[in-house]
C-alpha cells in the first residue's frame, strides 16, 4: 500500500479572553475544562490510529486555537504523545504551535522542544500598547519582548510574528515602528493581516453594525481593564499606504512575500499553510477543526458538549460533509494557489485535472491579463501587483467558469 501524505490541524479553543476582534472558536475556560478537553482531544486523536497509522505520512502539524500555550507543558507533551503513537510523523515535520506573549514559560518552551514543536508563532499584533488595548489583547510590547527573548533563549530557530494592520486609531507612521521594530528582532517569518470586522465580534457593533447598538459602543471600548475612547478605522487612503509600506520595508530587511499576507526569510516560508493553498490533504482533530480527506471537505461539531460526548461516545462529530466535484476542485486550484505569489502551475492543473486550464478559463485569463491583474510566464500563471491588491476581485472570476 502506498503511504500518502497528510498535514494535521490541532484545535486549541481556550483563551485567557477572547479579544475584541476576534471570531475564531474559542473561549475563557477553567482548569476542569481545559483538563476535559484535552483528555478528549487524546481520545479523537487516538481514535485515528487504525485508519491512519499504515496510510499517511504526517508532514506537518499545525497548534492552533484560541491560544494553545494556555495548556500546561505537561498537557501538550500528552498530546503530542498521541499524536505520535497514532500517526507515522516524518522525521523532518514541520511542527507549529500558536503562542501568546504572556502565557509562555521556560518549562512550557522545553517541554515543547521535546514533544517535537519546531516552530512558533507568536501573535503580537502591534508594537504600541494603545492599539493592542484598542485590540483587547491580554499583554504588551514588553511582555512581548519577554516571551520572545525567552523562545529564543530555549534554541527554537523558527518562529513567526503576527501583525494586524488597520487597528483603530492607527496610522501610517505606527504602523511603519511596528514592521520596523518587529523586523530588527530577525524573526524568520512574519505574517502580516488587514484587520477584518467580523460579524459577532464587539468590533462589529463598533464597526459593521447598524443602529442603537452600534451607537451605543462606538462611544467607548471596553478592552483590558479599562474603557478606552473609540477611534474610528484607518481611511482607505491610509489602508493603501499601510499596504505599499508593508512589502517595501519588508523587502529591505530580508523577507520575501511568497503569500498575499505571508513573508520570510529564505528557506522559512510556512510549509503547514502551503498545503492548505496547494490542497494538500489535511486532517482536523478537536473542536470545529475542519478536514480535506480524499476530496471531501467537513468539521468537527463547533458545540462542545456535542464534541465531548460524541468522542466519549465514538459516535461521529463530522459536519457539513461535502464531497467535492471536479468543478469545485478546479474552483480550489484557482483561487487558492493563485493567493501565492508564485501562483499555479499550468502542468499541474492539466496533470490534477486532465485538461488545459486554456481549456477551462481561456477568456478569463486573456481578459484578466489585459487588465494588468494577471501574468503568464511560461507554465506559471500568477496575479500582478495590482491584481494582488484586488485579489478578492480577480478570484470570483474563477468561480463557475
Amino acid at each position: 500500500m502506498m503511504i500518502k501524505e497528510m498535514e494535521i490541524y490541532l484545535h486549541i479553543p481556550f483563551c485567557v479572553r477572547k479579544c475584541a476582534y476576534c471570531d475564531f472558536l474559542s473561549r475563557a475556560a477553567d482548569e476542569k475544562t481545559q483538563q476535559e478537553y484535552v483528555k478528549t482531544l487524546i481520545k479523537e486523536i487516538r481514535g485515528y490510529g487504525s485508519t491512519y497509522y499504515d496510510r499517511v505520512k504526517i508532514s506537518t502539524i499545525f497548534v492552533g486555537g484560541g491560544t494553545p500555550s494556555i495548556l500546561t507543558g505537561e498537557q501538550m507533551q500528552h498530546i503530542f504523545d498521541a499524536l505520535h503513537q497514532s500517526f507515522q510523523i516524518s522525521k523532518d515535520a514541520e511542527i507549529t504551535i500558536e503562542i501568546n506573549p504572556g502565557t509562555v514559560t521556560d518549562e512550557k518552551l522545553c517541554l515543547w522542544r521535546q514533544a517535537g514543536i519546531n516552530r512558533l508563532s507568536i501573535g503580537l499584533q502591534s508594537v504600541n500598547d494603545e492599539e493592542l488595548r484598542m485590540l483587547g489583547r491580554i499583554h504588551t510590547y514588553g511582555k512581548f519582548l519577554d516571551s520572545y527573548r525567552a523562545v529564543r533563549a530555549q534554541g527554537f530557530q523558527n518562529i513567526n510574528i503576527d501583525l494586524i494592520s488597520a487597528i483603530p486609531g492607527q496610522t501610517l507612521e505606527s504602523w511603519r515602528e511596528t514592521l520596523t521594530k518587529v523586523a530588527e528582532l530577525e524573526p524568520e517569518h512574519i505574517s502580516a493581516y488587514s484587520l477584518i470586522v467580523e460579524e459577532g465580534t464587539p468590533f462589529y457593533q463598533m464597526y459593521g453594525g447598524s443602529g442603537e447598538n452600534k451607537k451605543e459602543t462606538q462611544d467607548s471600548l471596553l478592552c483590558g481593564e479599562g474603557t478606552h475612547r473609540y477611534l474610528p478605522l484607518p481611511d482607505e487612503e491610509t489602508e493603501r499606504a499601510i499596504y505599499e509600506a508593508t512589502d517595501e520595508l519588508l523587502g529591505r530587511y530580508g523577507y520575501q512575500r511568497y503569500e498575499i499576507s505571508n513573508y520570510a526569510k529564505e528557506g522559512y516560508v510556512c510549509r503547514h499553510n502551503l498545503g492548505y493553498w496547494e490542497r494538500k490533504e489535511y486532517l482536523g482533530i478537536g473542536l470545529g477543526a475542519s478536514s480535506l480527506v480524499e476530496h471531501t471537505r467537513y468539521h468537527n461539531t463547533s458545540d462542545y458538549e456535542k464534541y465531548i460526548t460524541g468522542v466519549e461516545g465514538h459516535k461521529d462529530i463530522r459536519e457539513e460533509m461535502e464531497k467535492l466535484s471536479l468543478a469545485d476542485e478546479i474552483e480550489e486550484f484557482m483561487f487558492l494557489g493563485l493567493r501565492k505569489t508564485k501562483g499555479i502551475s499550468a502542468k499541474e492543473f492539466r496533470k490534477q485535472f486532465g485538461k488545459t486550464i486554456t481549456d477551462v478559463y481561456g477568456k478569463e485569463l486573456k481578459k484578466l491579463e489585459s487588465e494588468n491583474l494577471l501574468v503568464r510566464a511560461g507554465d506559471r500563471i500568477y496575479l500582478t501587483e495590482r491584481g494582488t491588491d484586488i485579489s478578492n476581485a480577480v478570484f470570483i472570476r474563477f468561480l463557475d467558469p
